[in-house]
């Protein structure tokens, strides 16, 4: 599987934005899409992620009510709206592909793709 993101950009505080990642390759399986994102010197963070039939959704705290994680398999495409964005969102977004469930342990996810940046100024 390649995932490819796209979408990022500079905004400022309570703009919006809406990644995109697009899967190739083997995506007849069931995978669970999921955002990370990292910020300089910081460790890999979930955000939000998709469970494979797009039933189930989870969220970090941080961005309850403000991002929306969602799936469209005839596209092959998982989108991350982002809403009233924040200075402390900026960062470098990933997106994953691993097991069928949504889990928020990057360690647990098999695909990645190259990041899309995302600044946020206040």
């Amino acid at each position: 599987v390649q995932l490819q993101a796209s979408g990022g950009g500079q905004v400022q505080t309570g703009g919006s934005l809406r990644l995109s990642c697009a899967a190739s390759g083997r995506t007849g399986s069931m995978f669970g899409i999921s955002w990370f994102r990292q910020a300089p010197g910081m460790g890999r963070e979930f955000v939000a992620g998709i469970n494979w039939s797009g039933s189930t959704t989870g969220y970090a705290d941080s961005v309850k009510g403000r991002f929306t994680i969602s799936r469209d398999d005839a596209k092959k495409t998982v989108y991350l709206q982002m809403n009233s964005l924040k200075p402390e969102d900026t960062a470098v977004y990933y997106c994953a592909a691993g097991g069928p469930a949504v889990v928020n342990s990057p360690s647990l996810y098999a695909y990645w793709g190259l990041g899309t940046q995302v600044t946020v100024s206040s």
